[in-house]
């Protein structure tokens, strides 16, 4: 387990390398002036002197390698610069905001995982019986459908029609103190919208996995012994069908990001998704090129804890292969 894991940080490492590269590569070539975003209005009316001074001050004025070398050796020293758009230090705007989104995002996944994976073996029961249609069908539908328009229509619904929950943000309006209630409250529109988002690709796994396992000879000597139906579902089928689903971990990591990103812009959640927006039209290199990093290693990692599982799952998987 230690090789594996050793292994593919080395493998990360060049892999951040480029993409950091990539982003400030991207964002030279974009047609956004981070000078006159920095600026605002005031760019208006500035002298073109002033607007090279204050280029300069950014170092808008370097090329892309030295922007991009200044940058990579200053985060090797724990110095990712300073965010234009934010007037702070990029580390203080991810330490301030990824907290909420890292809180979103586990509730979210773990919602997905364990509704998936009940609506999945419901439906695996009885293959093209009226349960497994219904979950089917809901399944396509809702994997169809984007975040964004599922966070508007909740919010319609459960805070405009119904008045249950809150629309958005992370407090009551007037609230000057955060409290465990009020976040919890506040995080179950958005934490269900995203959870939806994932469920399909879980239940549609988990429903082909145990479908296939419960056809499998091992699981029919079972039945055959005369072991109770629940005992042949969760301890035989079950176990055998959701191997396929540990590959979901990892590679529903982009995904949730990519829909984390949409919830927290339509729930006005805390997170990081204002910020990578800001830097994006903002072209602000440093918290660009800081948030692409987060988000891959974040994907770096959900593959190598769905290869970990798989492997501690099913022992005729070798770490060292």
């Amino acid at each position: 387990m230690a090789r594996l894991a050793g292994r593919r940080v080395l493998f990360g490492v060049p892999i951040l390398f480029a993409v950091t590269f990539g982003v400030f590569a991207i964002a030279a070539a974009s047609p956004f002036d981070p000078v006159k975003a920095y600026a605002g209005t005031a760019g208006l009316t500035a002298s073109q002197e002033n607007l090279d001074q204050l280029r300069a001050n950014l170092g808008a004025d370097q090329t892309l390698t030295a922007r991009w070398w200044d940058w990579v050796t200053g985060a090797l020293t724990g110095d990712l610069g300073d965010s234009a758009v934010m007037r702070q230090p990029v580390a203080d705007v991810i330490t301030e905001r990824i907290g909420w989104s890292v809180l979103l995002a586990a509730t979210a996944f773990a919602l997905a995982i364990l509704l998936g994976t009940l609506l999945g073996v419901l439906a695996a029961r009885r293959r093209g019986g009226l349960v497994d249609r219904v979950v089917t069908s809901l399944a396509y539908t809702l994997e169809a459908a984007p975040p964004f328009w599922l966070g508007l229509l909740a919010i319609w619904l459960f805070s405009l029609k119904l008045g249950a929950l809150p629309a958005g943000g992370l407090t009551d309006t007037g609230t000057h103190v955060i409290t465990a209630g009020q976040v919890a409250n506040h995080l179950i529109l958005p934490a269900l919208v995203l959870a939806v988002s994932q469920l399909p690709w879980f239940a549609l796994y988990v429903r082909q996995g145990v479908g296939d396992a419960l056809d499998e000879d091992p699981v029919r000597g079972a039945r055959a012994r005369g072991l109770a139906p629940r005992t042949v579902l969760v301890g035989h089928a079950l176990r055998s069908g959701m191997l396929p689903v540990l590959t979901l971990v990892g590679s529903r990591v982009p995904e949730l990001i990519t829909g984390a990103l949409l919830v927290e812009t339509v729930f006005s959640w805390p997170g990081i998704a204002a910020a990578t927006v800001e830097a994006a039209t903002s072209v602000d290199f440093p918290l660009l090129a800081a948030l692409t990093v987060l988000a891959t290693a974040a994907v770096l990692l959900g593959n190598l804890l769905a290869d970990l599982l798989y492997g501690l799952a099913d022992p005729r998987v070798g770490f060292d292969g």
